[in-house]
Order: structure tokens, then sequence, then C-alpha cells
């Protein structure tokens, strides 16, 4: 299974040590964080089913904003056919 995440992680020291804490309470999910992406990526893969919500709250609770970014169409069709409506009212 792989989750990806929105976060606001802005520097590499701080991504590091989010790995590190994310790894040591989560020993089977592997870790990365691509900062050069406009989302600042969390990739979290691993062999189970990734459990979103206790690995949000650790972000969280870490001052960590994280929202889990859509990998299927339909969920990319409704993300963005809210910016199509406001744009047939222009």
């Amino acid at each position: 299974m792989v989750e990806v995440f929105k976060t606001n992680v802005t520097n590499n020291h701080q991504a590091k040590n989010l790995v590190r804490v994310i790894q040591d309470q989560f020993k089977d999910y592997k870790v990365n964080f691509d900062l050069e992406d406009c989302d600042r990526i969390l990739r979290v893969e691993s062999a189970r089913l990734i459990d979103k919500g206790p690995l949000i709250n650790l972000l969280k609770n870490m001052g960590v904003r994280a929202q889990v970014l859509p990998d299927k169409p339909d969920d990319l069709f409704y993300l963005f056919s809210g910016i199509h409506d406001l744009r047939e009212h222009d």
C-alpha cells in the first residue's frame, strides 16, 4: 500500500526528524518526503494497510499539517469539479 500526503513541512531538517519519528512509531512504514513538490509530499509505503488517522494525529502533535492526496481518477474529478463550476459562473 502507498499513501501520499500534502504537508506543510518546509525544510530538510524537519523532514529527516519526521521520518525518524514516523518510522520509530510505525515500524513497517517506509517514509520519504519530496519537498521540491509544491505540495511538500510525504510518501508512506507499507506491505500492510496504512492507518492514516494515527499517522495524521502524530504529525499534528508535532505541529505538521497533513492531508491525504486522492489517488483515484474519481477522487480527482470531484476535487476539481468545484473549480469547473466556479468558472461557469464567471
